[in-house]
């Protein structure tokens, strides 16, 4: 199907910057939108950062002006870059694919996460 790898994370100090990647492989028609979300122990889910298949962005209050989704089609790639880090980011990192595997056939491919950390 389809493989979703990200890279990147890791220990910073507060103020630090961070870039994640996420890399798709696989039966890949097209990839519609993407996505990265963040979860601390015990809480739910988050959506940080969204980008659909046209470039539109969107943020969660708490990272807009610091973060920055980018993608590269080319590539199967999405990117964060995390600016000014702040202790309460710190999470393990997921991203998400939307994807065509064929014409008429769209799923969602969730990567392994990615732990950051931000130190105060």
């Amino acid at each position: 199907q389809v493989q979703v790898v990200e890279s990147g994370g890791g220990l910073v100090e507060t103020g630090g910057s961070l870039r994640l990647s996420c890399a798709a492989s696989g039966r890949i028609f097209s990839i519609n939108g993407l996505g990265w979300y963040r979860q601390d122990p015990g809480k739910q889910r988050e959506l940080v950062a969204g980008i659909t298949s046209l470039g539109s962005t969107n943020y969660a209050d708490s990272v807009k002006g610091r973060f920055t989704i980018s993608r590269d089609n080319a590539k199967s790639t999405v990117y964060l870059q995390m600016n000014s880090l702040k202790p309460e980011d710190t999470a393990v990192y997921f991203c998400k694919f939307r994807v065509r595997t064929s014409r008429n056939v769209e799923n969602e491919f969730w990567g392994q996460g990615i732990q950051v950390t931000v130190s105060s």
